[in-house]
């Protein structure tokens, strides 16, 4: 069979060239439309409870991370020239494009009473500082009775560190659009414009500033990395080859492939996000190798012949079935990830998948359609073929398979001994901003809050009546209930201050109280007419459009008062710590409410955030399994032998347990972007095993040699291109260890890991298994 397609392939190599040609123009249109994500990417399907309960709080309440926050840190800030500067920043900041609304110091406002036309009294909110060129004296002032409103402790500064906060609302639309990038760069540059005045360091940090700079940052990246695969690959193939019209060739293939990865995103309507963003440089990688053994069998046949025809057909005839094969394994390795309900798993691996296999058939098109137009090889264009150091490193894995195979077995059962010890000790365990390293800014920035304001990643509490008008039913009890619950969440070191309806009223407390400090607590009984009053008040109403004060705290009661919330900034605890501190809040709410008159619900970016990280480890746990069996599968139908199929498997699971092992004893979590590697490693792993199998296999057929004869025969004929094919992988996945993201540079050192451990199984303990079972089989 594929001789007659290595014969329809030559006869209309023009036709195909031609038609890959239009199809590549094709998927460059459309890869020039593809965009970059610039949100979380979802990780739960949508039918999960956690995300339901999150879009509808979404619904009820609005966006949770869309915050942008700013801070600083000096005792100096209520110096007169300085103030009036924050001042001008914080208006500054009020007229970027997307900014919807800024809380600060300079906003804050204080409620005072006002006696209307009837003579009733009512509450009036006012701004403690004003909008103006402040004097000395008149800063000083607003400063004493800004300090004495107890609502902004915690919320904008925290007095014992002499640090202020500035919380910046971004626009919905905005943030979900790459008009971001301008919006949030406007932001730090006003920000920074002032504390390079006046010599203070300016913090930048929350969801819309992660998110936006982690996007950049990808694009940045897979620019740097296609770039730089692309050169290592092109110096690699020129060292390899000796030939730059085989250097360009391989490089078109890779490139085409790159075109097609981008344009299949777009095609599918998918943005590049930090997993699939490293599809183009994969693209190289995986790609670099088919060229590799196409021209490999083209040069070793045209030594043989020295007709440049049969050597093509040779090369198709007997590389076709072996390379279709790989790309098949390897597209399992990424593929079995679209079978995972996540949507970014399910992105990366549809995407992965189709163009692993898409780069078979255009290295099957190109390589021999324009080898067939390019002058015969030139004797330095196959020395390679005779590597002096190849055939050396050759002669001695060939002593090594024939003379120690006892020791073989025995080192190979000491790694794989410790390198179960170190599984047990892998943890699994992940952060927001892992994957960032610990001298990033952003990472600086986010520890900054942690430390002075306890964090700002949210989590968001719901607390459900169960019925319309549910607050106003006996409400003195349900709010000492929901402060009974914010002070302990206070209490706890890794949350941050609750904000909440109750923290509104006790504002209005003290404001009724004439400001005085001591009464900023919750409203009793003997207030009860004040209370009734608040909660009839509608931010809507003419009289209350501009009181920015009501409109905040009317932003915690739904529309038909029954449901309120409690917003909780946290820090970064990890995926171990936050399950903890949930189930703790659970317990202690459970105690607080009734369940036959209360349904608390916990939501929010952080909550929604660790069900993604659990979903997708899950997901990848289970892909592995698929990935296992769908390759089992694929070499059994390849090779029709249990015996074969044993062989292929058991070398190729070795540099699983070994690279699983190093992970437990050097310290690395399992996390998404780690568990990432093993169906990824064993994808791409296993085409050194069937490149040698396939081989071994036609050398036995052919009856010129025994079964041991052949073994060392397959080892020195494959040897040289399993050899390079390594090194280009490893050098290829190595080039990943240089990103800026954790994830990303786990994913470069333990796939390079696995590989190295892949060639070494598979040029060591493969040949070893084959002559030990082949002496059983004779025996038997």
């Amino acid at each position: 069979m594929w001789g007659n397609i290595a014969g329809f392939v030559l006869r209309f190599r023009l036709l195909l060239l031609t038609l890959l040609i239009a199809a590549t123009a094709f998927m460059g249109y459309h890869a020039s439309k593809v965009q970059l994500s610039y949100e979380f990417a979802r990780a739960v399907p949508i039918d999960n409870p956690k995300y339901v309960a999150y879009q509808n709080f979404k619904k009820t309440f609005g966006e949770d991370g869309n915050l942008l926050v700013i801070g600083v840190q000096t005792d100096k800030l209520f110096d007169q020239d300085i103030f009036n500067d924050y001042v001008a920043l914080n208006n500054k900041l009020k007229k970027i494009t997307g900014v919807e609304s800024v809380l600060s110091v300079p906003y804050a406002v204080n409620l005072v009473k006002k006696i209307k036309e009837d003579s009733s009294q009512t509450l009036m909110a006012v701004p403690v500082f004003r909008n103006a060129n402040l004097s000395q004296q008149e800063t000083d002032s607003s400063k004493k009775v800004f300090f004495n409103l107890i609502f902004y402790r915690g919320l904008l500064y925290n007095a014992q560190t002499n640090t202020y906060l500035i919380a910046v609302n971004v626009n919905r639309d905005i943030m979900a659009s790459a008009r971001r990038t301008i919006t949030v760069k406007a932001i730090n540059d006003a920000g920074d414009e002032f504390g390079s005045k006046h010599n203070i360091e300016m913090h930048y940090s929350g969801l819309p500033f992660i998110r936006t700079n982690m996007a950049v940052k990808i694009a940045n990246e897979m620019k740097v990395f296609l770039v730089s695969s692309i050169l290592l690959s092109a110096l690699i193939l020129l060292l390899f080859f000796r030939s730059f019209s085989t250097m360009f060739l391989s490089l078109a293939v890779v490139l085409i492939g790159v075109i097609w990865s981008l344009g299949t995103m777009d095609l599918f309507g998918y943005k590049i996000t930090l997993l699939s963003g490293v599809i183009p440089p994969l693209v190289v990688v995986i790609g670099i190798p088919n060229c590799i053994y196409f021209l490999n069998k083209f040069h070793t046949s045209y030594n043989e012949t020295r007709d440049k025809t049969k050597a093509l057909y040779e090369m198709i005839r007997k590389m076709g079935i072996v390379t279709l094969f790989c790309n098949i394994t390897a597209a399992i390795g990424f593929g079995v990830f679209a079978l995972t309900k996540s949507a970014i798993l399910n992105e990366f691996g549809v995407v992965a998948g189709i163009n692993i296999m898409m780069l078979f058939f255009i290295s099957f098109i190109l390589i021999p359609g324009v080898l067939s137009y390019l002058p015969d090889p030139k004797e330095k264009h196959t020395r390679y073929l005779k590597n002096k150091w190849l055939t050396s490193v050759l002669n001695v894995l060939e002593k090594w398979t024939l003379n120690h195979q006892k020791t073989v077995y025995a080192v190979t059962a000491i790694v794989l001994v410790i390198s179960v010890i170190g599984i047990t000790k892998i943890k699994s365990e992940g952060f927001v901003v892992d994957d960032l390293p610990k001298t990033d800014r952003m990472y600086k920035d986010l520890k900054f809050f942690e430390a002075n304001f306890r964090g700002v990643m949210p989590l968001e509490i719901v607390i459900d009546t169960k019925r319309k008008n549910g607050l106003r039913i006996n409400p003195l009890q349900t709010f000492d209930k929901i402060d009974q619950l914010s002070k302990y969440i206070e209490a706890k070191p890794n949350l941050a201050k609750p904000l909440s309806i109750v923290e509104g009223l006790k504002f209005v407390r003290q404001a009724y109280y004439e400001g005085d400090s001591s009464s900023y607590g919750l409203p009793n009984q003997f207030d009860i007419s004040f209370l009734a009053a608040y909660l009839n008040t509608k931010p809507n109403d003419s009289s209350n459009k501009k009181n920015n004060f009501l409109k905040l705290v009317n932003s915690f009661i739904d529309s038909n008062k029954q449901q309120t919330r409690i917003s909780v900034n946290m820090m970064d605890v990890g995926t171990i710590k936050l399950p903890l501190i949930l189930n703790d809040i659970e317990k202690k709410s459970a105690q607080l409410f009734d369940s036959s008159k209360y349904k608390i619900v916990f939501t929010g970016s952080s909550v929604t955030y660790l069900e993604g990280s659990n979903f997708i480890i899950k997901g990848l746990q289970q892909s592995i399994l698929y990935a296992f069996i769908l390759i089992a599968i694929c070499m059994l139908y390849l090779f029709k032998s249990l015996r074969i199929l044993l062989c292929s498997l058991i070398p190729n699971m070795i540099p699983l347990v070994i690279t699983a092992g190093v992970m437990g004893w050097v310290g690395v979590s399992l996390k998404p972007s780690t568990v990432l590697v093993f169906s990824i490693a064993l994808g791409i792993a296993i085409d050194i095993t069937i490149r040698f199998l396939v081989n071994y296999k036609q050398e036995l057929a052919n009856g010129k040699a025994d079964q041991k004869q052949t073994v060392i025969n397959t080892i020195h004929t494959t040897g040289i291109s399993i050899i390079y094919t390594s090194l280009v992988l490893i050098a290829g996945f190595g080039i990943f260890c240089f990103s800026g993201f954790g994830g990303t540079k786990a994913l470069g050192w333990l796939t390079s890991l696995t590989l190295i451990m892949a060639t070494l199984t598979n040029l060591i303990f493969l040949p070893t298994l084959l002559i030990t079972l082949g002496k059983k089989k004779q025996n038997a």
